[in-house]
């Protein structure tokens, strides 16, 4: 019996967690990248052998024709996200739809076209939300609704595709250092101190770790913190 590579496809794969994530998981898998294209993503792809697949996420309407020519898809990661902060009484609501379509709707379209092919790898369906999506702060009403919304989604096709032998898995990190969040920060008129925050290498670990967990167990949800910022004497003025 052949034993293939699993098919891994990342989206927002560009910069961040999701590039951080194809380099852990090139040596072992093969890798399917989607991004906006444009150079970063070719380069990467040039770098780790990886098949390029440029989508617009705020047209979910397109998905199925530019799938169409894919063949095997073992594992989804869906990744990319929007977040533009702001109150409910001064956000309008194109401001909304494009939150809700790129972090709700599109993954919710991309693992609908995809599942015939992940079903029949017995494959994994990982959903990067965010630490929004089991707590809605002020400012963050957008964002918020459509991490709850993907936590949604993520749940439902955890007990519909059980019996497939698909896995599903939500991954809620904490504030990750990447360009993200360097947006947010400057939105919320902060610095930007990417080492107080969780690296994406430690994010895209946990990521790996759900796609290549034994059969024998399902994660259904995993948060990941920063770490205790522990003090050395001299640090403190010891």
């Amino acid at each position: 019996m052949t034993t293939h590579r699993p098919v891994t496809l990342i989206t927002g794969a560009s910069g961040g967690i999701g590039s951080a994530l194809a380099h852990a998981l090139a040596p072992t898998h093969d890798l399917i990248l989607s991004g906006r294209g444009g150079a970063a993503l070719e380069r990467l792809c040039a770098e780790l052998g990886a098949q390029p697949l440029p989508l617009d996420l705020t047209r979910p309407e397109t998905f199925e024709g530019a799938l169409g020519g894919l063949g095997r898809v073992t594992n989804l990661v869906h990744n990319a996200g929007v977040v533009d902060l702001g109150a409910v009484a001064d956000q309008p609501h194109d401001l909304w739809t494009r939150t809700l379509a790129v972090n709700t709707v599109a993954p919710a379209e991309l693992t609908r076209v995809l599942l015939p092919r992940v079903r029949a790898e017995q494959g994994v369906v990982v959903f990067v939300n965010s630490g929004a999506g089991l707590r809605a702060n002020a400012g963050w009403g957008s964002y918020a609704a459509s991490k709850f919304a993907l936590r949604a989604l993520a749940d439902a096709l955890r007990e519909e595709e059980a019996p497939h032998g698909v896995r599903v898995t939500s991954v809620y990190p904490g504030r990750t250092a990447t360009p993200m969040q360097e947006k947010v920060r400057t939105q919320e008129g902060a610095p930007y101190t990417p080492e107080a925050f969780i690296q994406p290498e430690t994010v895209a670990a946990t990521i790996a770790f759900a796609l290549n967990a034994p059969r024998d167990a399902t994660l259904p949800d995993l948060s990941v913190r920063p770490g205790p910022q522990v003090s050395r004497p001299h640090e403190a003025g010891a």
